[in-house]
């Protein structure tokens, strides 16, 4: 049976599933990514997550339309987001981009469009430091001209998004950034809440799930036996634990997943609730460290971290 998964509502009016299917991977193989989103329809997502630069949107959009072809989900019960890249952030860049991404997705509409990372770069790699007002400006067009229902921002910090507040006709609906129990990022989560911005979790699991050598040592949360005892009290995964503490908290999460097991796994955590002793545990894991610390950016006046 297909789980029925909780929403929350956008500023926008609009309802966004608190599970999403993240799509971005450093590397895939042809078809992993059509697969991985068709997998993730049939097991009841219906958020997927995407962006120009993870050069997918076309496997991403076959698959929707695909999964629609075969009656298993109609376009109107579908979230989809995408984003707008750091070379097209000038307002008269906006509105093209997201036609082309659209174009590659085979839709109509986007339900979210976010600006990817708040720094602006030609295609030579300078900056070109655009206001993000301007560029708001642009995303603002995309949404009176219905090519994206809801608009919003990823990567932004609070001196950038209360500077951005100031000048918006429609107020961004989402900020995603990373987001796990090893980067809990409280401060930024409740000035989002209290903006009545929602705080969209990607990266979910942190060091949970990344095996990446350089994170070697500072990886305890995968074997520490108070998580352990957690997931054996509720018969889950810690990763499940992970993401229902996130949800918890009031942020949708973005797990990101190939393997049809995990991809079902991780949509499989409303049956459970951890307990307000069981939440300062997991938070208590919390180490400020990013694993996606963006800093091929770095040299850039707008780099938020």
């Amino acid at each position: 049976m297909v789980p029925t998964i909780p929403t929350v509502r956008l500023n926008s009016g609009y309802e966004m599933p608190v599970v999403g299917l993240g799509t971005y991977a450093r590397k895939a193989d042809p078809g992993q990514f059509r697969q991985a989103v068709e997998c993730a329809l049939d097991a009841g997502y219906r958020h997927i997550d995407t962006a120009s630069i993870y050069n997918n949107e076309e496997e991403v959009g076959e698959a929707i339309n695909n999964k629609i072809k075969q009656g298993v989900v109609k376009r109107e019960d579908l979230f989809v987001t995408t984003k707008l890249w750091n070379d097209r952030h000038a307002e008269k860049d906006v509105v093209p981009a997201l036609k082309e991404s659209l174009e590659r997705l085979k839709l109509k509409y986007v339900d979210l469009y976010l600006i990817h990372w708040p720094v602006s770069v030609n295609n030579k790699g300078e900056d070109e430091n655009i206001d993000h007002s301007e560029t708001w400006r642009g995303m603002e067009q995309i949404v009176e001209l219905g090519l994206a229902r809801t608009i919003g921002v990823s990567n932004f910090n609070e001196q950038q998004l209360s500077k951005l507040l100031e000048t918006v006709k429609i107020k961004p609906a989402v900020n995603q950034f990373e987001i796990n129990p090893t980067f809990t990022a409280h401060n930024l989560v409740d000035f989002c809440k209290k903006m009545s911005i929602i705080p969209v979790a990607y990266t979910p699991l942190g060091l949970i799930s990344e095996a990446r050598p350089e994170f070697k040592g500072v990886d305890v949360i995968k074997t520490d036996p108070k998580l352990g005892e957690i997931a054996e009290k509720y018969k889950k995964s810690r990763a499940q634990i992970g993401l229902r503490y996130l949800v918890q908290r009031g942020i949708p999460v973005l797990p990101k997943s190939f393997t049809k097991s995990r991809i079902e796994e991780n949509l499989n955590i409303f049956d459970f609730q951890l307990t307000d002793e069981e939440m300062k545990i997991v938070d208590g894991y919390n180490l400020n460290h990013r694993c996606v610390p963006g800093l091929a950016f770095k040299k850039y006046k707008n780099f938020p971290f």
